[in-house]
């Protein structure tokens, strides 16, 4: 969920507090650690990847107040106080150097007009233009840019900017959300009961056949994901990028609203889970918009019938879908999470693992939810996400340039849970929340994020490959409408 090589944006003033240089971290604390591989891959060429979290208010930002509260809990975090060195002792081997801080060279607030006719576009374009710059590395690598500006659902907008190497996006929403003024909940992790009344060979004969099962897949899974990195391709549909150049090209990052009991009814409806319900709308969503691109190549540019079945055939379209490898996820309180080996465990704590998404129109939009089961049920049996971890920091220790990258797919998806209940960050009522990244060696980017009763999909892509963003929100959105009336119309639940 990262240069002052300054390539585009807006320019932007600082309010001048007369704030001293702050100094974070404790003396006691340790001096020039190593970057760790998954930080390093962070910083190769074609994964040089940077966290952007959009955050809406419900009011105005008194930015001096929010600079100093920033100061008191934020900054707190060793990592964000720390410069990235390289040693020449060491052979040049990249080391976290704490360094003091300067609040006003981090915190950006630029001038805007609040009368201004389209608020929300000049918010999007900041962003966009945003993601067109890198980080200086002569600074701690993160900022916030604060908009006081009313859009369609905020009253201001703060934009968070993390390079990847410090944490992923599990890290800084945790860092974020404990800042609250008190810890949010989430929903609970659901467990399989374990049968008591089965006799003991059963019970045997199960447990040796899941070990059996876990291992086959996790073989097959991971020849599939070195076949993907190196040699097995997708299909060159509208939604994929020609080459991994596409990591560095500017981003814009736009975002569509569900309502989560939607999600939950036919979850429930279903006995299926929120992710599996997500994949099938993000299916039939891709599916909805690659039919209608086809069918305007097979027009000359002209709209066809969304009926029409356009697409064609065994058309191979792969996410890479990250997951959380925590041994104890969760969000901690802020003393917690800033503790040398806190609980909370800082850092890139993440796998990945390969999900086809299987393009085509289906007369049940049912069998959308029956395939994402069936396909998440097959990846929990499996430790690919680990091994590609494992690997990830293998390959950047010892062959950095060639074999630490990520699998040559369409697409990149990340779906987590977000807080049951209104909270404050960094003392001020939050509206939304909404995370992507950009510097990634894919078009198109999603990240599914929930809070309170309502559900986000946020969409970073490349306008250069994906020039029509908010129409792939449409055919989003338009899935989810046609599984709910589905399962309404079958009777699974009543009206």
């Amino acid at each position: 969920m990262e240069m002052e090589h300054m390539k585009g944006g807006l320019r932007s003033r600082n309010h001048n507090l007369g704030l001293k240089r702050i100094k974070v971290r404790d003396e006691n604390d340790e001096e020039e650690e190593p970057l760790s591989p998954m930080a390093r891959m962070f910083h190769q060429p074609e994964s040089n990847i940077y966290i952007v979290v959009i955050v809406g208010y419900k009011r105005l930002i008194d930015p001096d107040i929010y600079k100093t509260t920033l100061t008191e809990t934020f900054l707190k975090h060793p990592r964000f106080s720390c410069l990235q060195v390289a040693d020449e002792k060491s052979g040049g081997e990249v080391k976290w150097v704490k360094t003091n801080v300067d609040i006003n060279k981090h915190v950006k607030v630029p001038m805007v007009d609040p009368y201004m006719a389209s608020p929300d576009k000049f918010v999007e374009d900041y962003v966009a233009n945003l993601s067109k710059t890198r980080m200086s590395m002569s600074l701690p690598m993160w900022d916030f840019h604060i908009l006081n500006l009313k859009t369609s659902d905020a009253e201001s907008t703060v934009v968070v900017r993390v390079h990847h190497s410090l944490a992923d996006g599990t890290s800084l929403m945790a860092l974020l959300l404990s800042c609250s003024d008190a810890l949010p909940s989430f929903p609970a992790m659901k467990k399989k009961p374990i049968s008591r009344g089965a006799g003991w060979f059963p019970i045997w004969f199960w447990k040796s056949w899941s070990v059996l099962l876990l291992l086959w897949n996790t073989l097959v899974d991971i020849w599939m994901c070195v076949a993907t990195t190196y040699f097995l391709k997708d299909t060159q549909t509208p939604l994929k990028a020609p080459s991994s150049d596409v990591a560095f090209t500017p981003r814009r990052i736009v975002r569509r609203t569900f309502s989560l009991d939607d999600v939950k009814l036919v979850k429930n409806a279903t006995h299926t889970t929120v992710n599996d319900v997500v994949l099938a709308m993000t299916q039939a969503g891709l599916s909805r918009y690659l039919n209608r691109k086809y069918g305007q190549a097979k027009s000359d540019g002209e709209a066809r019938e969304s009926c029409e079945n356009n697409l064609p055939s065994n058309i191979r379209l792969t996410a890479t879908l990250f997951i959380n490898l925590r041994t104890s996820p969760g969000i901690y309180a802020l003393e917690e999470m800033v503790k040398k080996n806190s609980k909370a465990e800082w850092g890139n704590k993440i796998g990945y693992v390969l999900y086809p998404f299987k393009i085509e129109l289906k007369d049940n939009p049912l069998d959308y939810i029956r395939d994402a089961k069936a396909k998440i049920d097959r990846k929990k049996a499996t430790l690919e996400a680990k091994f590609r971890m494992f690997m990830a920091k293998v390959f950047v220790r010892f062959y950095p340039t060639k074999l630490a990258k990520f699998p040559s797919t369409t697409m990149w998806f990340s779906n987590v849970a977000g807080p049951q209940e209104p909270i404050s960050i960094l003392g001020n009522p939050v509206a939304f929340i909404a995370p992507s990244i950009y510097g990634q060696p894919v078009a198109l980017t999603i990240h599914v994020v929930s809070y309170v009763n309502k559900m986000s999909m946020v969409l970073s892509v490349d306008e250069n490959i994906i020039a029509d963003p908010y129409q792939l929100c449409d055919d989003l959105e338009e899935a989810l409408k046609l599984i709910k009336n589905c399962v309404i119309g079958e009777g699974v639940i009543d009206k």
